[in-house]
């Protein structure tokens, strides 16, 4: 499917390219793709110079808390229902370990430490793969959650925001909090649906019901805070959790007999070993998209969608916040630019501002995340994974889409 994929994305950029040459005589598009492409190149390498710090860092930490017993430990206490979700994963295995801190720090906003621990978790899944390259059902399963993943403070949003000088600049909290559950709850029903997992189960739903208790406890807490107050606090909870864990990790394993400097040093030389052989797939991903987004063709499937909605007489102001929507799975920067574009336009507490702040909230960056993740482990066969996966992007769209007319007409 990918191959697939990866092949039309070039596909279509020829083509458009062809059409705006041909019919409507821009000669420069073909020169826009080529520049494209290196500049999507270069991108690559920029991308993995950071990645390759923040790789290190932690997967050194992630071996330190591997030694002391630590993700064995952690594995044990959501053994009962990965047991249910992942069959195939035994009980207390390391993966579940990494997957439960995976989740965590996508739900705290700690994107730096999300991305290597995930890998981490993609790495110990594979140690179960029979087939090397072909994604296995819990591979599938912990891709898609990832991508779909709960946020409960979307701060960089509420920032960008503030600096473009809206009124309440976390009005926009609960439409991307019910957009995101959405994409989440799609998610895991697509992937449970095609593997015939029994999210019926009484455990699965006790888990569930507890997640949904918590999440309603933060809510109520987090409903009445000001828009300083609530950065304030996402700030202080997500950086004294993130060195709370370092330290934790570190004291443990020094309690219990670890050499933590070496342990941290194996460790770390995995990471750098892993991030360099993401390059490939991740210049591969990048330069596909590039040619896609300097081709034309999003902005054809816009005024296609714009002349039909107009036809059905509805309400057409959702198609100006569209752009964020379509480019947010591509690139993070490039629909972070088409939301601030989109502000500056419209106004940032106009509709269309408010329902790509949404959008940006609520969908994740997919290619970039599977290339990142099954191209750590050579899988070139991901199966249901990205239908799964843009299914629940739809599902956060459509959600931000309705969410945003009930909330701001």
């Amino acid at each position: 499917m990918l191959n697939w994929i990866w092949l039309g994305f070039f596909i279509s950029a020829f083509a458009a390219a062809l059409w705006q040459w041909l019919g409507l005589g821009d000669a420069e598009v073909f020169s826009r793709l080529v520049t494209a492409l290196f500049d999507m190149a270069r991108l690559s390498v920029d991308i993995i110079l950071v990645l390759v710090g923040t790789m290190t860092l932690w997967l050194g930490f992630l071996n330190i808390a591997e030694k002391a017993g630590l993700i064995n430990q952690l594995a044990r206490l959501l053994t009962p229902l990965f047991r249910r979700l992942m069959p195939e994963v035994p009980a207390g295995h390391p993966a579940l370990g990494h997957i439960t801190m995976n989740f965590a720090a996508n739900v705290l906003g700690l994107d730096n430490a999300a991305t290597p621990i995930g890998i981490k978790a993609m790495h110990s899944l594979q140690s179960l793969n029979p087939s090397k390259d072909t994604a296995s059902n819990a591979q599938i399963l912990f891709m898609v959650l990832n991508t779909s993943s709960l946020t409960l403070l979307p701060i960089t949003i509420f920032m960008y925001r503030a600096q473009q000088g809206a009124s309440d600049p976390t009005e926009v909290f609960l439409p991307i909090l019910l957009a995101t559950s959405a994409s989440s709850l799609v998610g895991l029903l697509s992937v449970a649906l095609i593997q015939r997992l029994r999210l019926w189960d009484p455990v699965v739903l006790a888990y569930l019901a507890g997640g949904a208790v918590a999440l309603g406890l933060l809510l109520t807490t987090l409903a009445g805070l000001s828009a300083e107050a609530l950065a304030a606090t996402s700030t202080l909870v997500g950086n004294l959790t993130l060195f709370g864990i370092v330290i934790a990790f570190l004291l443990i394993a020094a309690l219990r007999k670890v050499n933590v400097y070496d342990s941290f040093i194996e460790g770390a030389k995995q990471g750098f070993e892993v991030t360099i052989s993401l390059l490939p797939f991740l210049v591969a991903m990048l330069v596909a998209v590039g040619v896609m987004r300097a081709s034309g063709v999003l902005d054809a499937l816009l005024d296609g969608i714009r002349w039909l909605i107009e036809g059905l007489g509805w309400d057409t102001r959702f198609i100006d916040a569209l752009p964020t929507a379509f480019i947010k799975p591509l690139s993070g920067s490039g629909s972070r630019a088409m939301m601030i574009e989109t502000m500056d336009t419209f106004g940032v507490d106009s509709f269309p501002a408010q329902l790509a702040a949404t959008f940006q909230g609520s969908t994740e960056t997919t290619f970039y995340v599977l290339a990142v993740y099954f191209g750590a482990i050579g899988i070139s066969r991901v199966r249901h994974a990205l239908g799964c996966a843009l299914l629940a992007d739809l599902a956060g769209m459509l959600t931000a889409i309705g969410v945003c007319y009930w909330f701001f007409g």
